[in-house]
């Protein structure tokens, strides 16, 4: 697997329509209790970020295999433990922790806002990459290349895969009680309900999609090659360009009623509203921005990769780079 950015790249595959069950498998997932191991303010190729119970942001840092807290006000802290190797993408769970993907360590971690980290290690969790909070209740996590899984907070795993996926980048609950995933090579949107029925939409508007997010429109909104992706849950897809849009990779509902997303090897942030006027916001401070969300602070909040930092974009567009 090659991390480029906020994607990983694996065989190439092409585009197909199925609706199934997938088969599911149970297991018990083994969990470990591991003491924090010093902390610091190194930030270090950030990739995840999200909102914590606390009111602070969260982050993975894949560079020194670390998780990381900053406070709207600037203030970091860095979590490091030997269970996290490779952390990918982070989602804040319903019971008030942050889970995230621990893609070497073929695993997945569970940090507490105090700093506590335990690690639910699985048979069946192979290189997690993307992660969400499910409806149901538990986590929900894309594996390499061909799986789907779900954790509950006490660490009961279930998998679930099929050969007609290939790819799958990211994740996210929908307005339809089911979780829809973007598949970076077979060119699709994927929904899976939580009993495990699949549905895949292919269309030739979606390339490459990657992350993706629930829009204020109750529709879904998803990165395409060059393009942003919009599909209602029928499946209808619509499909929105602009020659400045490079790659976009993750995507966000922004405090605003419009969608703001991160673009691999980029030095820009962009917006679209949901009649797809599209804004972009270019800085050199910005450098290969990856994941995005929106802060309690009601900001824009980001992963800066490239530069080692996380940036922050206001509502009055002012920019403000982090570094630890």
């Amino acid at each position: 697997m090659v991390v480029r950015g906020a994607r990983y790249v694996i065989g190439l595959a092409l585009a197909i329509s199925v609706v199934g069950v997938l088969a599911a498998g149970s297991y018990s997932g083994v969990a470990a209790s591991l003491p924090e191991r010093g902390s610091s303010s190194t930030i270090e190729r950030p990739l995840g970020i999200t909102v914590g119970s606390d009111g602070a942001l969260w982050f993975t840092n894949t560079g020194n295999n670390s998780i990381g807290r900053i406070t709207t006000a600037g203030k970091v802290r860095i979590f490091r433990a030997s269970g996290i190797n490779g952390p990918g993408w982070i989602a804040a769970g319903p019971d008030g922790a942050l889970w995230f993907t621990n893609n070497r360590g073929n695993s997945i971690g569970r940090i507490s806002t105090n700093g506590r980290i335990r690690t639910y290690a699985d048979r069946k969790i192979k290189q997690p990459w993307a992660i969400a909070t499910g409806p149901d209740g538990a986590l929900w996590f894309t594996c390499v290349p061909d799986g789907i899984g779900r954790i509950t907070t006490r660490g009961a795993v279930t998998t679930f895969t099929d050969r007609a996926f290939n790819a799958l980048d990211g994740i996210t609950p929908g307005p339809d009680g089911a979780l829809w995933l973007t598949d970076y090579y077979r060119n699709s949107i994927v929904r899976i309900t939580t009993k495990g029925h699949v549905r895949i939409h292919s269309d030739p508007r979606i390339n490459r999609p990657s992350g993706i997010t629930a829009g204020p429109d109750g529709a879904l909104w998803f990165g395409n090659s060059r393009s942003i992706g919009r599909i209602n849950v029928r499946g209808a897809v619509r499909s929105y360009t602009n020659p400045r849009i490079d790659q976009p990779s993750r995507i966000t509902a922004g405090p605003d009623g419009a969608l703001w997303f991160s673009s691999d090897d980029g030095t820009s942030i962009a917006r679209i509203s949901t009649d797809g006027s599209i804004r972009i916001f270019s800085d050199p401070r910005i450098d290969d921005p990856a994941g995005i969300t929106t802060g309690p602070d009601g900001a824009i909040w980001f992963a800066n990769s490239g530069s080692n930092s996380i940036g922050r974009i206001g509502a009055d567009g002012k920019l403000t780079i982090y570094r630890g």
